[in-house]
């Protein structure tokens, strides 16, 4: 992690807590193979003015996870790990318990939040440049927004009504006086006004002012500040413009499935998350799925046919030039799987039910690591391969458990290159 020229100490914070309603388990949640939480520790560690990382969390699953991506871990206590807790009050305590553990004070302390699985180390250096060089007291991301906001007068009645009822409920808990509660108003046809426009007048997008949507990644603070205020937002507060393409929050199941499918567009590859020739001894490749789109044409006398990718087959000659051991594992007892493994040169194990004894049994016998072996997969009877070896690799358009499982996800599907794609990984420019 590179120091600022001013040799500031900037603190980054992401907080996780173990509890999650909405998605549970949210912030252990993979996308791209990553959780969640190890997604933003990565990208505070790839930010150029970040000098300290940590997690503030409650859960013992959730502080490994993110000491193992390079993070100090603030186990946070009970009182302020609650559904209710601020987020603010798990960044003060973090901010306090690091400063007493190093001994230094931090000109400034960041909020980052792992549930916007697409936030780059560009953002977060963004929002801290605003406070370190250019004058901010606090600074935030947020996205150029055109969209016409619009609300139903019936919604605010309703929330309206719920907030009396929860003020009254209060006030009787605290022993007030009971309070009459208006009767609820009877449901009304729909009625929505523009919030940010004019219903009546339409006016083109480069006639409006430029609105600018929060993106709830990350917030940058001067730390005196932060601790008077005790809230992210003071004094002079910056909006830094980030990608809109790549705004997501995770809150809801459908988000992290909007996540996960659009992970292999999106992710850019940094150091260390693709493997490359001096990670690996050996490469194992299932079938169906992988070197195929995963269908079977038949012809009239019932024999199988499957169609491959040429740029599969060159792929895989020039790692085997680069002297990596390969093979064909497969379930599927089919002259398909024979034939491709002898156009290939390959050495093949097909008809097997059990595909870890098999895979376990053969780094054996050619002597190689388990973890020094990449293995593609696609469906969830690869799983079990995925948990004995070091390079667990789905190609895109896999089960999205077996995504969820591996190491690094191809931006190709079976079928389509995918085993070309990750040769270009392991050979780099001399492919």
């Amino acid at each position: 992690m590179s120091q600022p020229a001013s040799a500031a100490r900037v603190l980054a914070v992401i907080p996780a807590r173990g509890g999650s309603k909405g998605v549970p388990g949210k912030n252990l949640a993979r996308v791209g193979g990553v959780p969640l939480v190890a997604r933003a520790v990565r990208q505070c560690l790839a930010a150029q003015l970040v000098t300290d990382v940590v997690v503030s969390t409650d859960d013992d699953t959730i502080a490994a996870v993110a000491r193992e991506a390079g993070a100090e871990v603030v186990r946070r206590p009970a009182e302020i790990a609650g559904d209710t807790a601020s987020s603010e009050a798990a960044v003060l305590h973090a901010l306090d318990t690091h400063e007493e553990r190093c001994g230094q004070p931090m000109a400034a302390v960041l909020l980052v939040q792992c549930t916007s699985p697409f936030l780059t180390g560009a953002d977060i250096d963004g929002v801290t440049a605003a406070v370190l060089a250019e004058g901010a007291d606090s600074a935030l991301t947020v996205a150029p927004f055109h969209g016409f906001l619009w609300r139903d007068e019936a919604d605010e009645a309703e929330t309206s009504a719920v907030a009396g009822e929860a003020a009254v409920a209060e006030a009787a808990a605290a022993g007030a006086a009971p309070t009459k509660v208006a009767p609820a108003v009877e449901a009304a046809p729909a009625q929505g006004y523009g919030v940010n426009h004019d219903k009546s007048y339409r006016p083109r997008r480069q006639d409006r002012p430029q609105d600018l949507l929060e993106t709830g990644a990350a917030y940058a603070m001067r730390t005196p500040g932060f601790r008077e205020h005790r809230h992210r937002f003071f004094g002079r507060t910056a909006p830094v413009r980030t990608d809109a393409a790549r705004i997501l929050e995770v809150d809801e199941p459908d988000d992290l499935t909007r996540a996960r499918a659009l992970a292999p567009l999106l992710d850019v590859p940094g150091p260390g998350s693709l493997p490359t020739r001096g990670d690996v001894d050996a490469i194992v490749l299932d079938f169906d799925g992988t070197q195929t789109d995963d269908r079977v044409y038949i012809d009239a006398d019932g024999r199988e046919l499957v169609a491959v990718h040429r740029g599969d087959g060159l792929g895989i000659a020039a790692l085997r030039r680069a002297e990596l051991k390969l093979l064909i594992l497969s379930t599927e007892q089919n002259p398909v799987v024979a034939a491709r493994a002898r156009k290939l040169h390959l050495p093949v194990l097909h008809g097997v039910d059990r595909k870890d004894i098999a895979l376990k049994q053969w780094c054996e016998e050619e002597g190689i690591a388990p973890e020094r072996v990449l293995y593609v997969g696609n469906d969830v009877n690869d799983l079990p391969c995925f948990g004995l070896v070091g390079w667990p690799v789905a190609v895109a358009g896999a089960h999205a458990i077996v995504r969820d499982a591996a190491r690094a996800v191809t931006s190709t599907p079976g079928g389509d290159g995918a085993i070309r794609e990750i040769a270009s990984w392991i050979l780099g420019p001399s492919l």
